[in-house]
């Protein structure tokens, strides 16, 4: 590992110097981002940091013995609070190994500098010029580093996307998994790790989702059937109008039985705030008065989603799905009936996945709320 370290700092810049100068704490912020690729730790890099408080200008020449600080041991461990002086050497090593510093000894190996007037004729240290010269290796190691940990933080989104997803459709099942993957994304996996895992994931959603498409289909079959006879009562009344009326008059009577029955109902009460209120009075002893608009449920829908265990990120992709005003009746809804709702955050995931699908509304929600409400006005 060492040889591998020496071989990617010294092999990138063959002429050994570039033009120009850095600045030296930007060279440092680069270095700290790409530690991992020259085997740097954080103490080594503190060590660093100390040398580079001794030199006094903050452009750091590439040219070689252009930067040279002669610090003894015991200035740097009192401005490394106090590292012992075992460990300020063996990170000296370390620096000097990898080739981000030089030495250049004196005779007797002790540091010191020999000035003629003003200038410094002769000094002996260590040389901070390599960092200057292999400037442009630091930063594109930096950028590499950068992309990498945005890309490993991509797949870890993922795979805590995807066990979510599983975590709805599982019931209880595929523990396992489930578990592997929480224990992974508490750690620092590496790519292959996640990869992998998303994998697994992905195939134990796709077995199980052909059987959630059939039941998720019942439902709507089963909610046709009622409309099915109000259709066929309509059909009929249009049926005895066109023997008495023209065609044109049967095209536009035909529509309004439809709307004037119970789907029209539901319907207003969907879009009806006054109705989503009655329905769900729970949401007035958090917010007495304040819903005077969609807004108002709209930014209260908000308020409530992670007070209710609702994260932003769900709540936007029921936005998404279902319509503003839609999410904010869902939201209001939900918190009428928190109490039976195990999972909030999956309830409503599901169904904005309905939702998607046309296979979802508000209205029966209000409904069933309504009837409830009317059933424990009876009782009382």
């Amino acid at each position: 590992m060492e040889q591998a370290s020496q071989i990617a700092f010294g092999r990138q810049d063959p002429c050994g110097r570039l033009a120009g100068t850095h600045d030296k704490w930007d060279l440092l912020a680069a270095l700290t981002h790409a530690a991992a690729e020259f085997e740097l730790s954080h103490r080594t890099l503190g060590v660093l940091k100390a040398l580079l408080t001794f030199f006094p200008e903050r452009a750091l020449p590439a040219d070689p013995d252009s930067a040279i600080v002669f610090p003894s041991n015991r200035k740097l461990m009192e401005r490394l609070n106090g590292m012992p002086e075992s460990t300020l050497r063996r990170h000296l090593a370390a620096l000097t190994r990898i080739g981000i510093v030089s030495r250049k000894n004196s005779p007797n190996r002790k540091r010191y500098a020999r000035r003629s007037g003003d200038d410094t004729a002769l000094a002996f240290g260590f040389d901070l010029s390599p960092l200057a010269r292999h400037a442009g290796q630091i930063f594109g190691a930096a950028l590499e580093a950068k992309a990498r940990a945005e890309h490993l933080a991509v797949l870890r989104d993922r795979v805590a996307v995807l066990r979510q997803e599983l975590l709805e459709l599982a019931d209880g099942t595929a523990e396992a998994l489930l578990e592997t993957a929480r224990k992974l994304l508490r750690r620092k996996p590496c790519e292959a790790d996640l990869s992998d895992m998303a994998k697994l994931l992905r195939s134990e959603i796709a077995s199980r989702t052909p059987e959630e498409t059939p039941q998720a289909a019942l439902p709507a079959a089963g909610k046709m059937s009622a409309p099915v006879s109000q259709n066929e009562r309509h059909i009929q009344d249009s049926i005895k109008k066109d023997s008495d009326s023209e065609a044109p008059q049967t095209k536009t009577r035909c529509p309004q039985p439809l709307h004037s029955d119970a789907r029209d109902s539901t319907a207003e009460k969907s879009s009806d705030l006054a109705t989503v209120l009655r329905a769900c009075p729970e949401v007035q002893t958090y917010y007495p008065g304040a819903l005077r608009n969609w807004q108002d449920a709209d930014r209260i829908a908000e308020t409530l989603s992670p007070m209710m265990g609702i994260d932003m990120p769900v709540l936007s992709d029921a936005r998404a799905a279902m319509g503003r005003k839609e999410a904010a009746t869902a939201v209001i809804c939900m918190l009428e009936k928190l109490g039976t709702i195990r999972s909030p955050g999956a309830y409503l995931r599901r169904l904005a996945q309905k939702a998607r699908a046309g296979q979802f509304s508000t209205a029966p929600m209000l409904n069933a709320l309504l009837q409830a409400g009317k059933q424990a006005e009876v009782v009382s």
